[in-house]
């Protein structure tokens, strides 16, 4: 049975578990000093990415090898910078960006957008008002909760695009929570795209999707996978079949306050990092608090 997933990881293994499709290439790195796994996946032809039902593009799933990221690390500030290094691998970082946090605030495993877009370091009104400050090592950022349709009325990805035709950005970063298949990816795993997300794909509400094709300028996706649905569970658990009741549950961790807290935190000072390279973390952290 193949089970809901918005990691490329996946997606590639439950269609060919012994070898990578063709058309599919993996390169693996490891970043033992701060208990890292680096996996980047490339899905380089239509055919594979019909395959696998992932756009064609490239995936990096960052995998912590000493726990769920819910747990305190010393390894903080390292793994920061990996994420900010893995941010430029996809996309040569330009003038002007729009950092866009989706998902549901009231719902916590659903709220890692909101809580990455409020860390966010802004700067448009800086670089457009204080004209007698020296803004130029400082990158034009715009950020913007977009809520969710059920609150709004209207898709997140109108909402951007509206946004992009305003302030012209050259880059539209979102950041979304995810849903997996491999419980040992829940809570553990960090993936970085440079094909866009579409919103609620891995719980099977999805919405117009947010990519470069729907914008007309390069969007990268940055999300953690925060669910996983009952037939996961009950497919790794047992060989009985899930009584129908229970199909369509929504599974999160019993630590999801901590998981967004500390995740949110992670992602929001890579981005920052990436963005803005000149500055510290301690510098930024100043700035955003």
């Amino acid at each position: 049975m193949s089970l809901r997933t918005d990691l490329a990881l996946e997606s590639a293994q439950q269609v060919s578990p012994d070898a990578l499709p063709e058309g599919v290439t993996k390169l693996e790195r490891s970043r033992k000093d701060i208990r890292l796994e680096v996996t980047e996946i490339t899905i380089e032809t239509e055919n594979a990415a019909r395959l696998i039902n992932k756009p064609a593009g490239r995936y990096i799933t960052v995998e912590s090898s000493d726990g769920s990221f819910s747990s305190y690390s010393d390894f903080f500030d390292g793994r920061v910078n990996c994420l900010a290094k893995e941010i430029t691998r996809l996309c040569n970082i330009p003038e002007r960006v729009l950092v866009v946090g989706l998902g549901n605030r009231s719902i916590t495993p659903d709220s890692l957008g909101p809580r990455v877009a409020e860390r966010i370091f802004a700067t448009r009104h800086i670089k457009k008002l204080a004209k007698d400050l020296d803004t130029s090592h400082l990158c034009d950022v715009a950020a913007l909760t977009t809520g969710v349709m059920a609150q709004t009325g209207v898709e997140s990805s109108a909402c951007v695009k509206a946004i992009c035709n305003e302030i012209s950005p050259q880059l539209v970063i979102v950041i979304d929570a995810l849903a997996c298949s491999e419980l040992s990816h829940l809570g553990t795993t960090v993936q970085l795209c440079n094909t866009g997300i579409s919103p609620g794909s891995g719980v099977e509400n999805a919405r117009k999707e947010l990519s470069q094709k729907t914008l007309g300028i390069p969007c990268i996706a940055i999300g953690v996978p925060t669910v996983t649905d009952m037939a996961t569970i009950a497919q790794q658990a047992s060989t009985n079949p899930l009584p129908q009741e229970y199909r369509g549950m929504i599974i999160t961790p019993k630590t999801i306050d901590n998981l967004i807290y500390r995740t949110s935190a992670m992602i929001a000072a890579s981005i920052n990092k990436a963005l803005h390279p000149t500055l510290t973390y301690e510098e930024i952290r100043s700035l955003t608090m």
